[in-house]
C-alpha cells in the first residue's frame, strides 16, 4: 500500500500536468455548457458569440466589396483607356509605323495602337450633350475585349468601312439614353477645331450613323465616350496624319513597372512614357487610405467585440472558486488551470470568428440577390450608378483578407481571455477553501 501510493499520486499528477489534455479540454467545454444557475456563462458567452459573428462578418463583407469596387473600377479603366501611353515627337507619321513596330516587338506587349482623342458637341433629336471622341482603327476596336464583347445594341459591321474610315460610330449607353437614340440613328459631332476664318474659327460639323452602342460598365465611360474610325478623327479635328497619343496594352497591367524601361528604350528619345496609375493616381490614392482607414476601424470592432469575453470569463473565475482550488489541491497547477480558462475563452471567440466567416462569405457570394431585395423592400437604390460608377455592388472575398481577419480574431480572443485566466491560476486554494 505505502509503496503503490506515490506511484498513484505520481500517475495522477502526471495526467494532471499533460498540457492541453484530456481533463482539461473537458472541464474547459463542462464550464461553457453549464447552466447560470450552476454558476454557468451561458448567457454571456452567447452575446460575446453574436457580438463577435457580427463584427468579423461586418469587417469580411466591408473589405470584400471594397476590394470588388477597387478590382472592377481597375479593370474596367485599364480595359477602357489601355495600360501605358507613349506620347511626343516620335509618334507622328511617317516614323509612327516605325515606333508602333518597335513597341509590338516589346514581349509582354499584346496591342499598340494610335489614338485620336478630343473633345467635341453631339447633337441628336432635340438633344445636345458633351462628348470624349476617340479615334481608333477598326482593328484596334475589334481588339478591344471590353469594347468589342460589350456592344449591347447594334454591331461593330461597316466600322472603319469606306472613304477616309467611313462614318459609323460607336456610342456609349449612356449618351444614348441621353440623346434619345439608338444604334442605326444619326447624329452630328461639332468639333472645336475647325478651319480659321477672317471672323474666327468656324467649327466642324458632320453627321455620322450609330453603327452600336457600347455598355462596358463604368457610367463615366458609357455617358461620355464615342469611338470613331481614326481617319474621321484625324479629319474632323484637323490633326493631319498625326495622333495624339500611343496606346500600349500589356498581357498583366502589373507588369508595368517590369516592362516600362523596355518600352521606353523601344520608344527611343524624346518620347514620354505615362501610365494608367498617373492619369487615375489621385482616385486609387483616395481608394486605398479609405480601405486602410475601414479595415484598422472594424478591426477595432471586432477588438471590441472580443472584450465581451473578458467580462464572461471574470464571473466564471469568481463562480468557479471552489471548484479551482480543489483542482489546486489535487494536484493541478497554475498553469493547467491557466489553460483551462484560455480555451473557454478562446472558444467563444474562435467559434464566432467562424460563423462570422461563413456569414461574411455567404453575404458576399449572394450580395447580388440579397441587394435586389433590399432595394424592392425599401424603394431606394442602394448603390447608384451614377454616383459609384459601377451597375451593380461588386464583391470580392480575397484569401488574405480572410486569412487576416480569422489572425486577428484569434490573437484578440486569446488577449481578451488571458488576463482572467491568470486571474485563476494565481488563486490561493487556502484562501478560496476559507468559507466554505
Amino acid at each position: 500500500m505505502t509503496t503503490n501510493r506515490p506511484i498513484a499520486e505520481g500517475a495522477a499528477a502526471k495526467s494532471l500536468g499533460t498540457p492541453f489534455g484530456t481533463w482539461e479540454r473537458a472541464l474547459a467545454f463542462r464550464y461553457l455548457k453549464a447552466r447560470r444557475k450552476n454558476g454557468g456563462i451561458a448567457l454571456i458567452a452567447g452575446i460575446s458569440f453574436t457580438a463577435v459573428t457580427l463584427a468579423v462578418a461586418a469587417l469580411i463583407i466591408v473589405m470584400s466589396v471594397m476590394n470588388g469596387f477597387r478590382s472592377e473600377i481597375v479593370s474596367r479603366m485599364v480595359g477602357f483607356n489601355g495600360h501605358i501611353y507613349v506620347q511626343g515627337p516620335g509618334t507622328a507619321s511617317p516614323t509612327r509605323d516605325g515606333l508602333i513596330a518597335r513597341l509590338k516587338a516589346v514581349p509582354g506587349v499584346v496591342q499598340v495602337m494610335p489614338v485620336v482623342q478630343a473633345q467635341a458637341l453631339v447633337m441628336g433629336p432635340g438633344q445636345v450633350t458633351g462628348a470624349v471622341v476617340r479615334g481608333v482603327r477598326a482593328e484596334d476596336v475589334r481588339g478591344s475585349v471590353l469594347i468589342a464583347h460589350n456592344i449591347k445594341d447594334g454591331s461593330l459591321k461597316g466600322y472603319g468601312e469606306g472613304e477616309d474610315g467611313g462614318e459609323i460610330i460607336l456610342m456609349g449607353a449612356g449618351m444614348s439614353s441621353r440623346l434619345s437614340v439608338r444604334a442605326g440613328d444619326s447624329v452630328s459631332v461639332v468639333s472645336p477645331s475647325g478651319a480659321s476664318t477672317p471672323f474666327g474659327t468656324t467649327p466642324r460639323r458632320k453627321d455620322y450613323t450609330i453603327g452600336g452602342v457600347f455598355n462596358v460598365g463604368l457610367t463615366q465611360y458609357d455617358a461620355a465616350f464615342i469611338y470613331m474610325p481614326l481617319e474621321q478623327a484625324q479629319l474632323l479635328f484637323g490633326r493631319g496624319d498625326s495622333v495624339d497619343l500611343i496606346e500600349v496594352n500589356l498581357d498583366d497591367a502589373d507588369h508595368i513597372d517590369a516592362l516600362k524601361p523596355a518600352i521606353a528604350a523601344a520608344a527611343g528619345p524624346g518620347v514620354v512614357l505615362t501610365d494608367w496609375r498617373d492619369e487615375n493616381h489621385a482616385f486609387f490614392n483616395a481608394l486605398q487610405v479609405e480601405r486602410v482607414a475601414m479595415r484598422i476601424i472594424l478591426m477595432i470592432v471586432v477588438a471590441i467585440a472580443m472584450l465581451n469575453i473578458i467580462t464572461g470569463l471574470i464571473m466564471l473565475v469568481k463562480n468557479k472558486g471552489r471548484d479551482v482550488a480543489i483542482l489546486r489541491t489535487i494536484g493541478a497547477g497554475r498553469a493547467a488551470i491557466l489553460r483551462v480558462f484560455l480555451m473557454v475563452g478562446a472558444a467563444i471567440g474562435l467559434s464566432g470568428a467562424a460563423c462570422g466567416l461563413l456569414f461574411g462569405t455567404l453575404f458576399c457570394i449572394y450580395i447580388d440577390p440579397i441587394q435586389t431585395l433590399v432595394e424592392h423592400l425599401t424603394g431606394v437604390s442602394v448603390f447608384a450608378p451614377e454616383t459609384y460608377f459601377l451597375p451593380r455592388l461588386p464583391a470580392k472575398v480575397e484569401p488574405g483578407e480572410v486569412a487576416l481577419v480569422l489572425g486577428w480574431s484569434i490573437l484578440m480572443s486569446l488577449v481578451a481571455a488571458i488576463l482572467p485566466a491568470w486571474q485563476a491560476s494565481r488563486l490561493d486554494p487556502v484562501e478560496a477553501l476559507r468559507y466554505e
